[in-house]
């Protein structure tokens, strides 16, 4: 018969790689403690480690905010360049057509 996978909460597996990291618990007691095999222990800390960075972001000076805000800066930037790029076209459309009537091209 399958055994059925247990789910367990963010919070859970925290508390757990803490209990090893912080307070120096072993590893396989920690493990024996929650029902839990060190292999799956293991990934749970390199999940950690590979997404630390994560916990840093937006800490300093509104982060989060601060790109949203530049986002949308170079957003407003991009449409001005875009209105400009279209009437420099008209424009130039235009002095070329009355070149063109003027016989001088």
């Amino acid at each position: 018969m399958a055994r059925s996978r247990k789910h367990r909460p963010a919070q859970q597996k925290a508390s757990a790689l803490k209990k090893h990291l912080v307070e120096k618990v072993p590893v396989s007691d920690v493990c024996e403690e929650i029902g839990l095999q060190p292999s799956v222990f293991y990934t749970w800390q390199k999940q950690l480690f590979d997404n630390a960075d994560k916990a840093f972001e937006g800490t300093r000076g509104g982060g989060n905010a601060r790109e949203r805000e530049l986002e949308a800066k170079i957003a407003a930037l991009e449409a001005k360049l875009a209105r400009k790029d279209a009437v420099i076209a008209e424009i130039s459309e235009e002095h070329v057509k009355l070149k063109k009537e003027l016989g001088e091209l």
